[in-house]
């Protein structure tokens, strides 16, 4: 007898609904004949042994007949537990234990514990959003993934506990009601922060660097001794971002959510913030795997990618990151697949001014001699600094500023500047036709258009490029960091103290070794 489900597998960010077809030969073996079959892989064809012990453990019993599982469409590679349940339905279904004789308006997924219980599965969001798109109404899936499910509105997200709770539904009806989550509400809950900027004390300079860098979503470079704040600061980065739009933390959620990541929070609703150890690999920071999954740039998607000690990482996996930095994206080539995952994404990164960590402090002397301090600079390759908009110096805080009682500006203020000068960035660009929401996204013709200089600050910027020797996308940096000063400044136009300002933030293209 042949019975049908329907279940997903994840693939990238987005999911494709998967047909569940299940065989039962009469014929009665001496041993047990159960194959799998349209691409499975070894989790998949494991579930074998889990499906027999949670259904004999659930009171039913499973004769030895030949049992033929296919997967459709037979092309794609399964990988994955999630297939547990629907397989485990479909067998009963071929039995006779289930009262309805198709399951098609219903999308189920689930790991099956060895008792009958139900275990969580990845990609339960983009899931969700899957049956949606096929309008199917009703999705069955662990009570541990119904939160992050049932934020996708459309889709009725039953939770359920075992493999009996979900047979008694479907016989019966009686069970739990579809879980509704209130998605605004999750947004405003989470953004709450534990950290604030009113912490740090001294670092003017840099607190400002942080400002132009957040309202312009430019990348960061910090470079300073230790113990001068650059990590203290760069944590304190989300409380000045613009807060996560729905869209947005959908995207966000449905990365965590294959990644396995979420920890039942349901939706991500502030700005990830995703600080690597330096002895990641490549694959790890870019992702991959046979069947490749997100690295951590897209775990920061729309959020902040925070690299301490810059210079400790493999050259290799810092220049994997070129393509993120400038495209947004990470695409990942296997012999089977190709997948794209979003990256676009604040890079902050910090790192200390040479070898031991004193160059330029003014209290401790530094032991490095000009080759040693070079040779650590330049662990860095041009191509990855051309690509980090503002270098900015963070020097130690002095004894005054550290036991100063005077009370530091606060993130909330500063992120009422971030966000008054994103407004006037959205409507330029609005207005223009662009699909942009910062300046950082700028390419060459929008810096063209919106980046008009007066004879002074061409004569500035040109005597900047020549003496130091710029690249021309260190030049269309500076522009951009430019145009966001002018924003934070309410400035229709860029001055030359904008220029200027922008300038200063190219430590690393001047001779900093002498």
């Amino acid at each position: 007898m042949l019975f049908k489900t329907l279940s997903a597998a994840v693939f990238g960010i987005d999911a494709h609904l998967i047909d569940v077809e299940v065989d039962v030969a009469g014929v009665k073996t001496a041993d047990d004949h159960f194959m799998t079959v349209g691409l499975p892989d070894t989790a998949v064809r494991e579930s074998r042994e889990r499906v027999r012990a949670a259904l004999k453990n659930s009171g039913y019993e499973v004769p030895y007949t030949f049992i033929t599982i296919n997967l459709a469409p037979a092309d794609l590679k399964k990988e994955g537990s999630g297939f547990d349940l629907p397989i485990a339905l479909g067998i009963l279904g071929a039995y006779g234990g289930l009262t309805r004789r198709e399951l098609q308006d219903y999308v189920i997924v689930g790991e099956l514990s060895l008792d009958g219980g139900l275990r969580p599965v990845r990609g339960a969001l983009p899931i969700a959003v899957a049956a949606r798109a096929r309008k199917i109404a009703n999705l069955l899936l662990p009570e541990a993934n119904a939160r992050e499910a049932a934020v996708v509105e459309g889709v009725n997200v039953y939770p359920m506990k075992s493999l009996l709770d979900v047979v008694r539904f479907l016989n019966t009806g009686e069970g739990p009601a579809p879980l509704t989550v209130d998605s605004q509400a999750l947004l405003r809950q989470q953004e709450q922060f534990s950290v604030d900027f009113r912490d740090v004390r001294g670092q003017h300079t840099a607190k400002r660097a942080m400002e132009v860098a957040c309202a312009g979503g430019h990348n960061i470079l910090m470079i300073g001794p230790p113990g001068g704040g650059k990590t203290m600061l760069t944590k304190r980065m989300p409380t000045i971002l613009p807060p996560l739009t729905f869209e947005e933390a959908l995207e966000t959620t449905k990365i965590h959510s294959v990644a396995g990541v979420l920890n039942g929070s349901g939706l991500v609703g502030v700005r990830p913030f995703r600080a690597p150890h330096h002895t990641i690999s490549d694959a790890g920071l870019i992702g991959g795997g046979a069947v490749p999954r997100p690295g951590e740039v897209s775990l920061a998607h729309n959020g902040v990618l925070f690299l301490d000690e810059l210079p400790e990482f493999p050259r290799n996996v810092l220049e994997v990151m070129r393509q993120p930095l400038e495209d947004g994206t990470v695409s990942i080539a296997r012999a089977s697949m190709s997948l794209t995952f979003p990256a676009r994404f604040m890079l902050a990164a910090a790192m200390n001014p040479c070898p031991c960590g004193f160059f330029n402090d003014r209290t401790r002397e530094c032991k490095c001699t000009p080759p040693m301090i070079q040779r650590y600079i330049s662990k860095i390759s041009g191509p990855l600094l051309d690509r980090i908009d503002i270098h900015i110096d963070v020097p130690a805080v002095n004894y005054k500023e550290l036991r100063s009682k005077t009370q530091a500006e606060p993130s909330e203020a500063i992120r009422e500047r971030v966000l008054r000068a994103r407004e006037r960035q959205l409507h330029r660009f609005r207005e223009a036709g662009e699909k942009f929401y910062a300046n950082a996204q700028m390419g060459s013709r929008q810096i063209r258009t919106f980046c008009e200089l007066s004879e002074d600050c061409e004569r500035l910027l040109e005597r900047a490029i020549t003496q130091q020797g710029l690249s021309a996308r260190a030049h269309d940096r500076i522009l951009k960091v430019s145009r966001t000063i002018a924003d934070i400044e309410g400035a229709d136009n860029i001055a030359a103290k904008h220029i200027a300002e922008a300038i200063q933030y190219r430590t690393l293209d001047r001779t900093y070794w002498t």
